[in-house]
């Protein structure tokens, strides 16, 4: 898959995603780096670190999270992206789920679009994705927890997605899926859907892993946000033995060592 000016391999190989929030709310690091200069040396020491492409989101979506209008978040991102694109030679993802904000981004020299929608929350976000040409990652969501059979279920609403995806003329090789950790689901689910992404593999499209510092680490290890490290290194493990295409992390040196030593320990289940 061509991200950026880069060729990402979808199996073999788990990349690793460094979270860039240029937001004043975000559950583990808001204020930290929603100011140009301090977003750019930390892009650089991500970089540094081995981060392989860097997601730059302008609204929280923690529970309980303050909506932000399109042209506030337009006005968060955009220059950021501009930014990071002309000081590295780096893929960006844009963490988005309007239609509005995705085409400013995608404007601004995005090459990713991460929606936590799935598609399901803006009615124009799969055809200004199609427009694009670019790659996107579609992660599960839902407005309820209503749930039959829950991994049937969630494997149900991504087929939902993908169906939307393909009407607005998405190429299925160009999407990423992200079972959701952390959104519309119990502290159990969580946990179960970490054990079991290997099954959205049937769905035919790489996944992404996003666990890191989330809620289900510190409820299981009852930790405040900025002591889930180690918690998250055991997700990102997880991820690389159901052979997910990306974990995307706030610790990126930490996260990539894992990540070596666990293809260096189980070098099959990547394949």
């Amino acid at each position: 898959m061509k991200i950026g000016n880069r060729e990402f391999q979808t199996k073999g190989h788990t990349y690793v995603m460094g979270i860039l929030n240029v937001t004043p709310d975000s559950f583990s690091d808001g204020g930290k780096w929603n100011q140009r200069d301090k977003a750019l040396r930390h892009v650089e020491e991500m970089l540094e670190e081995g981060a392989d492409i860097i997601d730059i989101g302008g609204e929280s979506t923690r529970p309980g999270h303050t909506f932000v209008p399109e042209e506030e978040e337009i006005a968060r991102v955009v220059p950021v992206i501009e930014a990071v694109k002309a000081a590295f030679d780096v893929p960006v993802s844009l963490d988005t789920y309007k239609s509005r904000v995705a085409a400013a981004g995608i404007a601004a020299g995005a090459d990713l679009i991460n929606d936590v929608w799935g598609l399901k929350y803006d009615g124009g976000m799969a055809k200004t994705i199609a427009a694009s040409g670019l790659p996107c990652c579609l992660m599960h969501n839902r407005k309820d927890t209503d749930y039959r059979d829950f991994v049937r279920d969630v494997v149900s609403d991504l087929e939902e997605t993908l169906a939307l995806a393909a009407r607005a003329g998405i190429p299925g090789e160009k999407i990423i899926l992200d079972p959701g950790v952390g959104f519309a689901k119990s502290y159990e689910q969580n946990l179960e859907i970490i054990r079991r992404m290997d099954v959205l593999g049937a769905l035919g499209c790489p996944l992404l892993l996003g666990c890191s510092r989330k809620s289900v680490i510190g409820l299981t290890l009852d930790l405040p946000a900025d002591q889930r490290l180690e918690g998250t290194l055991v997700t990102t493990v997880a991820a690389v033995c159901q052979g997910a295409m990306f974990v995307r992390v706030h610790d990126v040196k930490e996260n990539v060592r894992a990540v070596r030593m666990a293809e260096a320990v189980w070098p099959r289940a990547q394949g």
